[in-house]
């Protein structure tokens, strides 16, 4: 580990051996895949409570860790759910997730307190922080040239995320191959971003293209996107197999 991760680990046992002293909840920041990591190396170290990463949506890529001294308290957390809409759907922009980070960080708001951003039609969702959602709400009222409206969503209400569903055969379940198959990159190149570290199956880091991918299992390309592996739908004379994948947008 650098300095750096040296000192994130350090703040995730710090967090953890609070909320066992204490008896109450501790929560970090939004983390991202590499951070998550770090917090699987130093789970063997911590004190004897419940920690759970959440990013407010089952798919979602940055969480948060939830250090609680025991389960009673797994249903309390501090993510809210923000929706994105035009004020008038007829003259608005077709806005993407690069707008709607922009004008987020126009406010001077830190990455932090920020998760996922998910593209729905005509609108989008933003997970944050509680601390920051009043602020937002207030204060983000055009992305780029169109003017928007911000309320709290439930959470008990479902998020269609786009997805694009790709199928096709591959040699085996292998990382390398799957990854391969999905981005259109090279076999030789797919095994380079796993060996760069950019590669997250389920949130954990993968560092070898050997990896066999079951089904449901949520892969994250640093840089390229994310993807999840459905099933095998069927067999090639030759053995080979028919997989299908949905690629989110």
């Amino acid at each position: 580990m650098n300095e750096n991760e040296l000192l994130l680990s350090k703040r995730f046992l710090e967090l953890g051996n609070m909320s066992y002293q204490r008896g109450i909840p501790f929560f970090s920041d939004f983390l991202t895949l590499n951070e998550q990591d770090i917090l699987n190396q130093v789970m063997s170290k911590m004190p004897p409570i419940s920690i759970q990463l959440m990013g407010g949506y089952p798919l979602a890529e940055r969480k948060l860790a939830a250090f609680y001294p025991d389960e009673s308290f797994s249903d309390f957390h501090p993510i809210v759910c923000l929706c994105m809409e035009p004020l008038n759907q007829k003259f608005s922009e077709e806005l993407t997730h690069r707008d709607y980070l922009g004008s987020l960080m126009n406010l001077g708001i830190d990455r932090s307190v920020l998760g996922d951003i998910v593209i729905g039609e005509n609108k989008a969702y933003l997970f944050c922080l509680d601390k920051i959602a009043d602020y937002i709400q207030k204060e983000l009222v055009r992305i780029r040239h169109t003017p928007i409206m911000v309320s709290v969503k439930p959470f008990e209400e479902d998020i269609d995320l786009k997805r694009e569903e790709i199928s096709g055969f591959v040699a085996s379940l292998r990382l390398d191959a799957v990854l391969s198959l999905v981005t259109g990159l090279s076999r030789s190149k797919a095994i380079s971003y796993i060996e760069e570290a950019k590669v997250f199956v389920n949130g954990r880091l993968i560092t070898t293209n050997s990896y066999n991918l079951k089904e449901k299992d949520v892969v994250s390309v640093r840089g390229v996107g994310k993807f999840q592996y459905q099933s095998i739908s069927g067999m090639s004379k030759k053995g080979r197999y028919y997989i299908v994948v949905d690629k989110y947008c």
